[in-house]
């Protein structure tokens, strides 16, 4: 889809059809975009209905396209239209103009490998023709996963433009099926634009530079890539001058734009209590909540989002998916809990959902967090943070802004892709000549070493100041048994600490989900994991524990192994699998945990009476 054709279908805006004794054809007047009606054309459109009776209602209250599409039972009353029939003739006709503003010459065409052909809406076209929309093709979705799968090369743009036309795929079969929703042309047009512009913001490499590049250049702040998403997304919306063409297509602003950011980050007003009765929303009222659960679920994490970036990464990394949003789409329906529309599916689907989540750790396990894309990502950072102060963008009134700066202003971030990854490699700046080693490092296979894998008994809070003790405890850890006499420094070990989820944590995403039987649709249920089956996970979230050394003398690795193992027994951490044949003479020592016990008291694992049983293992310890 990289570099895409676009096609548009055509039709003839006379057509009609006929079937005996009944006509089934949608009326059109000359203009079919019902945004640009005047009240000309509306009344026009009121009598091709059969509905002329009702104009001077319309007239007398200047109804237009602009607002017509929108009309309620209320409305009509407010306007004098009293009785339930006409209300419910004049609804069901203003129903049919969603097929003459989304007709298909009006769409535009895009092959896609995962969804096939899709169409899109010609205002998300305009989106997707910004520079801000574009840049997306020059940041990898799996961001240094690339470099250990050759088919992880696709990238944010494809993915972003899958997510706008499953978002769309979603809330239409919900107005299809349940049109007491009143979900409107406009609610669909917004939820499309949140799906297509929720990541935006990501920076090179995606998720290492939000989750591993800023926190280390930057550790004053608290910033996420769903907040650059929306001052990129207002960023876009004002450099191309696309609020007339907005407002053109239907939309109320600035009401609909807070609406669009909501649906990709939540409240905008981050002290909302999202547990609170109070609605923290301002872009929808209470009765369509339900909306804010298809791009971006805060409340389990079932969305378009994730049913897409499954199927496509499955796709491309040659993994197996087992989950199918198809069936999702189909079984997807509103309900009422708790006074509030949620979005639930059939009670036969709970087993769905489960290899939904499950495909997210086989994804995590075998591909995001392999482990040699882990040590990829960390030299990547660090060659990133070494040239932080040496590369430069221009931004806004030709100021200049570093790596970890641009995020403060959205014309310098834009220019920020993967391509300062080869910016840095081939630049000659001398300042850049340690950044550009480690670089050279990784495309020639000269990576930081692995030293193995643990876990402590129970999940640990970890900061960089944690890792910084781990790291100087593990040049500490000399074996007195064995011991080659290798000195290693705490600059030679790199720890990654690596959380693994069903994306709520300790908790179980499908406890916060609710379903409904085929006996009663319209009544919400939960389904709780012991009657779904024996065999599904105990726990939903573990927490691993990964060193490397960054040198490759073989007689510094084989030592620095010796002193992850002896470190491993000294935090009375998981014995590391190859532990036995690292290091014989250690593991018959210690009587490894097989980790059911609890921990002991210290949140770092670490318990007092092990401290006793492994000091006669080390030299010059007190």
């Amino acid at each position: 889809m990289a570099s895409r054709k676009r096609g548009s279908a055509t039709a003839s805006p006379g057509d009609s059809f006929q079937t005996p004794g009944k006509k089934a054809s949608v009326y059109r007047t000359q203009n079919s975009d019902v945004s640009q009606w005047g009240i000309v054309e509306t009344c026009h459109y009121l009598r091709g209905e059969g509905l002329g009776e009702h104009e001077t209602a319309f007239t007398d209250h200047k109804i237009t396209g602009a607002v017509l599409r929108y009309l309620k039972k209320d409305d009509l009353e407010k306007m004098g239209i009293k009785p339930v029939g006409d209300q419910l003739r004049i609804l069901h006709s203003l129903s049919k103009l969603g097929h003459i503003e989304e007709g298909p010459q009006t769409n535009k065409v895009f092959n896609d490998p995962i969804h096939g052909h899709v169409e899109l809406h010609p205002l998300l076209v305009k989106i997707i023709d910004t520079p801000q929309f574009q840049r997306l093709r020059n940041i990898k979705q799996l961001g240094a996963t690339y470099f250990v799968f050759p088919g992880a090369s696709h990238n944010r743009f494809e993915h972003s433009i899958g997510v706008g036309f499953l978002a769309g795929q979603l809330v239409k079969a919900l107005k299809e099926k349940q049109r007491e929703l009143s979900i409107s042309q406009r609610d669909i047009l917004c939820v499309q634009i949140a799906g297509l512009c929720h990541d935006l913001g990501h920076g090179p490499f995606s998720h290492m530079f939000d989750a591993k590049f800023i926190p280390k250049a930057r550790p004053d702040i608290s910033w996420k890539h769903e907040k650059a998403s929306l001052d990129m997304f207002d960023h876009l919306v004002e450099k191309n001058d696309l609020k007339p063409q907005m407002e053109q297509h239907g939309l109320v602003l600035p009401e609909d734009l807070d609406f669009i950011k909501e649906l990709i980050a939540g409240p905008l007003d981050t002290t909302v209590d999202l547990q609170s009765s109070q609605w923290p929303y301002r872009g929808r009222s209470k009765d369509k909540s339900f909306l804010y659960e298809i791009v971006a679920n805060k409340r389990n994490g079932i969305d378009m989002d994730k049913w897409d970036y499954f199927a496509r990464d499955c796709h491309n990394l040659g993994i197996q998916n087992n989950s199918d949003y198809r069936r999702y789409l189909k079984f997807a329906r509103v309900c009422e809990v708790d006074g509030e529309k949620l979005i639930c599916t059939r009670d036969k689907e709970v087993g769905n959902l489960y290899d939904l989540f499950y495909t997210r750790i086989c994804l995590h396990k075998r591909a995001y967090q392999h482990r040699v894309c882990t040590v990829i990502e960390i030299m990547i950072n660090e060659a990133f943070l070494k040239a932080d102060k040496h590369f430069q963008v221009q931004g806004s009134g030709g100021k200049m802004f570093t790596l970890s700066t641009a995020i403060d202003d959205m014309e310098a971030y834009t220019k920020l892709t993967d391509s300062v990854f080869e910016q840095i490699l081939h630049s000659s700046n001398p300042e850049l000549a340690e950044a550009r080693q480690i670089l050279q490092n990784i495309l020639q296979r000269r990576l930081y070493k692995y030293l193995g894998q643990t876990q402590a008994k129970k999940p640990l809070k970890v900061t960089q100041n944690t890792i910084n003790e781990w790291e100087a405890e593990l040049a500490e850890s000399v074996p007195q048994v064995g011991n080659p006499g290798v000195t290693l420094l705490p600059e030679d070990f790199v720890v990654s600490v690596i959380q693994m989820d069903y994306g709520m944590n300790q908790e179980n995403p499908i406890d916060s989900m609710r379903f409904y039987c085929k006996t009663d649709p319209t009544k919400a249920i939960p389904i709780h994991k012991h009657q779904v089956s024996k065999i599904l996970p105990e726990n939903f979230a573990e927490q691993l524990i990964r060193v490397y050394y960054k040198k490759t003398d073989g007689e510094g690795l084989a030592t620095a192994q010796k002193h992850f193992i002896q470190w491993c027994m000294i935090r009375d951490f998981i014995k590391p699998q190859d532990g036995d044949v690292i290091a014989p003479e250690l593991t018959p020592l210690k009587s490894w945990s097989d980790g059911k016990e609890d921990g002991g008291d210290d949140n770092l694992g670490r318990g007092h009476s092990n401290q006793k049983a492994v000091k006669s293992l080390f030299k010059d310890k007190v």
